[in-house]
């Protein structure tokens, strides 16, 4: 799970809800710095129990750069609404929601390029989006810590572990026991005692916010996902496999031979593990801007 080094908001960063076709949703909206010549918008997509404060650190040199960025909290995640049941949180129903979302950016922002980025199960879903609806409107894709296929067997039980917890108890009670039992990341943090009192206040608000069964139907999309590297190969649009040196949910060596089965560009962030968006942010934006203005 990412961890912000900070939840303030600069003064270019509105906290609003992007209304869509499907919908309305929970946003950060970053305005580009008006100094610099406008380049581009990107839409960022979360991962599991991820939001949209997953890029806070991304947003600054983004922005510095010309670039206005759009980060979602997806259906049922954190601050947007979501329904109580897991058919509303099908893969095929949240990817119509990415392109919905995509759509209303591009809306709003047109006359520049539109980037995309999906990080962890957001890549998964970004990568069903593409798939259902085509390249358009996007200028490119990255994926962002997002593996090829279902997450790695260990990841897996513990993910299943999970699914087999929340239907039998609330939100707050998981939240203690998974605190308790010192989970790892994907399951649910559990923040150690180095962990700032701001900070394990948001994680603890965000999980307790976000829909039960939007967790169970997406955890059960990571242990079950299909390779569709090959389709998405032939999808004729810019791509970005993006990671740190480690991942716990899908093995670095699955992401280098994805990258080469989609014929994308890789690139590996020192120093970073899962969520380089929030462990080593000036590197992985000098990596996103370097892509992006490849693809202009």
């Amino acid at each position: 799970m990412s961890r912000p080094t900070s939840l303030d908001l600069a003064d270019n960063v509105t906290a609003r809800r992007l209304e869509t076709s499907r919908g309305g949703f929970a946003v950060l909206d970053a305005a580009p710095d008006p100094k610099a010549p406008p380049r581009g918008t990107a839409l960022l997509i979360p991962g599991f129990t991820g939001s949209k404060e997953d890029f806070l650190d991304l947003l600054g040199p983004l922005t510095a750069a010309g670039f206005r960025v759009v980060a979602v909290d997806g259906r049922g995640q954190y601050e947007s609404d979501g329904p109580r049941s897991e058919a509303a949180y099908t893969r095929a129903e949240l990817a119509a929601d990415v392109t919905a979302q995509a759509k209303a950016v591009s809306a709003a922002y047109g006359g520049v390029p539109l980037h995309v980025l999906g990080h962890s199960l957001g890549g998964l879903l970004v990568r069903s989006a593409v798939l259902a609806d085509g390249p358009a409107p996007y200028a490119s894709l990255t994926l962002m810590s997002s593996g090829p296929a279902a997450i790695s067997e260990e990841q897996q039980r513990r993910t299943q572990a999970l699914v087999d917890f929340l239907p039998t108890t609330d939100m707050e009670t998981a939240w203690r026991v998974m605190r308790s039992m010192d989970a790892e990341p994907e399951d649910v943090d559990a923040p150690d005692a180095g962990t700032p009192a701001w900070l394990t206040e948001f994680l603890h608000r965000r999980w307790v916010r976000t829909v039960p069964e939007q967790l169970i139907a997406t955890a059960t999309q990571l242990m079950t996902e299909p390779d569709r590297v090959a389709e998405l190969a032939a999808v004729p649009l810019p791509k970005l496999v993006l990671s740190g040196e480690v991942d716990y949910a899908w093995p670095v060596p699955w992401l280098d031979e994805m990258a080469e089965r989609l014929g994308a560009r890789r690139v590996v962030i020192k120093g970073a593990e899962h969520s380089p968006n929030a462990e080593r942010p000036a590197e992985t934006a000098a990596a996103l801007l370097a892509f992006w203005a490849g693809t202009a």
